[in-house]
């Protein structure tokens, strides 16, 4: 049944939910980052939710929409859908309540997040793989509830789950005695924003809350600007904790009237903000994790001297993305290019490009060349790395003048994605 606007949660459910859950989810840290206050002048502090008990905050709904469902209800199980995050936290709940659940995910779910999932939930989950999206495995969900009677227990859009996910406002504001001016959260199907908000709009009422989506999946900021919930056509997958097509309903009707505001970020930006925050800080986000922290350039000057919270909603990252992750940051910063250079089909032209025209700190990472004795020019594409963005424009000269130049593909994200 689609939530109404007369569920929205108060304060006494959100206190409700965190008794339920004292003795379920940790209190995860809120901690100070100094490189992080230093770079923008102001009090960083981050909430650990990457620390939680299933790596993310989703434990904290899903626990208490499942163990306030009837038991008559749970005889014929639960069933969910998720891109990862929830339904590690479903998994977990079912298995501690001894409940079976039948979990569908969408079939590109990174490796990490499934095999956790069949870890938390052992003997009492089944894991599904279906379609593309959440919103694919979503629709599969709902079928599967109406034919065999099982509870589908939604990710983001049922008062339950968003006075679970308010507990997180609930321990920021208890572990800090200091007035918060900005908080910074992620949002994806909207269940985190509608609680927090909820707890600090009638316990801080003075923070500006700034809600994040990734630049390729901004459903909330589009339903924002119709005044209703709008469902997107085509969405990115690669911030996976994140991508919904629409937000809940509720959570629409609960966040236009609490946040202050919404950005997007990109996810180049997401990645630099993961590598930074994992080669500075030691700590271990997801794309979605890493939203907060991503969206602070956009609010450099409105934060300096302020009181900032960020929440960082997950850590299941799969170790073997960080590969893709790495070349987006790049990308993004400016620091990695990809040519077509067209190369004189004779001995030393590579030599001749790699002593004239390559910098001494030009690093050439990708290259692939097949040699045609039939014609002129053979193509190859080229991937280089820069120690400066600012050494890219002398690069370009270089290679247009030596006559190397073919064609650029940064720009050309469909023939790049083709050729890469």
């Amino acid at each position: 049944m689609k939530a109404q606007v007369h569920d929205i949660p108060q304060i006494d459910a959100v206190y409700k939910a965190a008794s339920v859950l004292n003795s379920v989810v940790r209190q995860t840290a809120l901690e100070l980052n100094a490189r992080l206050s230093q770079k923008y002048g102001a009090n960083i502090v981050l909430k650990r939710e990457d620390l939680q008990v299933v790596r993310s905050y989703k434990i904290r709904g899903a626990y208490n929409k499942i163990s306030t469902l009837d038991s008559g209800l749970l005889n014929k199980g639960v069933v969910c859908a998720s891109a990862g995050n929830h339904a590690q936290g479903v998994a977990f709940s079912c298995n501690k309540l001894g409940v079976h659940a039948t979990i569908f995910m969408p079939v590109p779910t990174p490796k990490q997040k499934l095999d956790q999932v069949r870890f938390f939930g052992g003997a009492f989950v089944e894991v599904k793989l279906i379609g593309d999206t959440f919103d694919d495995a979503k629709d599969a969900a709902l079928d599967f509830s109406k034919v065999n009677g099982a509870v589908f227990v939604p990710p983001f859009d049922d008062p339950k789950i968003i006075e679970g996910q308010g507990t997180v406002g609930l321990e920021i504001l208890h572990q800090t005695l200091t007035p918060i001016d900005f908080l910074f959260l992620p949002i994806g199907g909207g269940g985190l924003s509608a609680g927090v908000s909820t707890v600090f709009k009638q316990l801080s009422p003075d923070t500006k809350i700034i809600g994040i989506e990734p630049m390729g999946a901004a459903a909330m900021l589009e339903s924002l600007k119709e005044g209703r919930p709008v469902t997107l056509t085509n969405i990115s997958k690669f911030v996976d904790g994140a991508a919904v097509k629409r937000v809940g309903d509720l959570n629409f009707k609960i966040c236009q009237a609490n946040l202050s505001d919404v950005v997007l970020v990109e996810d180049g930006k997401i990645c630099e903000s993961i590598l930074e925050l994992y080669s500075r800080d030691a700590i271990v986000l997801e794309p979605a994790g890493a939203l907060s922290i991503g969206a602070l350039d956009q609010y450099a000057d409105q934060i300096k001297g302020k009181n900032v919270v960020c929440i960082l909603s997950g850590g299941n990252n799969d170790i073997t993305r960080m590969e893709e992750i790495k070349e987006r940051a790049l990308l993004y910063a400016g620091l990695k290019h990809y040519f077509i250079i067209r190369f004189p089909q004779r001995a030393g032209a590579l030599k001749e490009f790699v002593g004239d025209v390559l910098g001494p700190n030009d690093d050439i990472t990708h290259f692939e060349y097949t040699k045609k004795n039939t014609k002129e020019k053979g193509s190859a594409v080229v991937g280089i790395e820069l120690q400066s963005k600012t050494d890219f424009e002398p690069l370009l000269n270089r290679i247009k003048e030596k006559g190397f130049f073919g064609d650029y593909l940064n720009d050309k994200s469909y023939l790049l994605n083709l050729l890469v």
